[in-house]
């Protein structure tokens, strides 16, 4: 990392979508099973996340990608709980017109409506959800 904050969210985008939720909710037995802790202090991988997250957000590393091209495909996602985001997020940068229908008022799905706040506070979520508009 060495203070490279593009490159370390860019790799942590590269196998999660929503770090700043993963790192909040997740109960991390990553960590408890860490075959450092035999010997050290295992990786703190949810704190990681968090702080990695957080700050990329901080110095504008997230923001809206534009896909280089587009498909003219149009593709509707049905749901905006963490699957249609993620979904919604991987065909969008894939180029495809996404259009995303949730029968609630705010999008979220289980993120807004099924964890307590004490969790993940809903701005997290309406910060992400603004980004993937743009």
């Amino acid at each position: 990392y060495n203070g490279d904050w593009d490159s370390a969210i860019r790799n942590l985008h590269s196998t999660n979508n929503f770090p700043e939720f993963t790192g909040r909710i997740c109960p991390a037995p990553c960590e408890e099973a860490c075959t450092l802790n035999l010997e050290d202090i295992p990786v703190a991988i949810k704190t990681v996340e968090q702080a990695i997250a957080d700050k990329a957000y901080e110095t504008g590393h997230i923001r809206p990608y534009p896909p280089e091209k587009k498909t003219g495909k149009r593709v509707a996602v049905i749901g905006s709980g963490p699957a249609g985001m993620a979904a919604a997020q991987q065909l969008g940068r894939a180029g495809h017109d996404v259009h995303v229908y949730e029968r609630e008022s705010r999008p979220g799905g289980l993120m807004r409506y099924g964890i307590p706040d004490f969790k993940i506070e809903k701005h997290y979520i309406d910060r992400r959800i603004e980004q993937m508009q743009g």
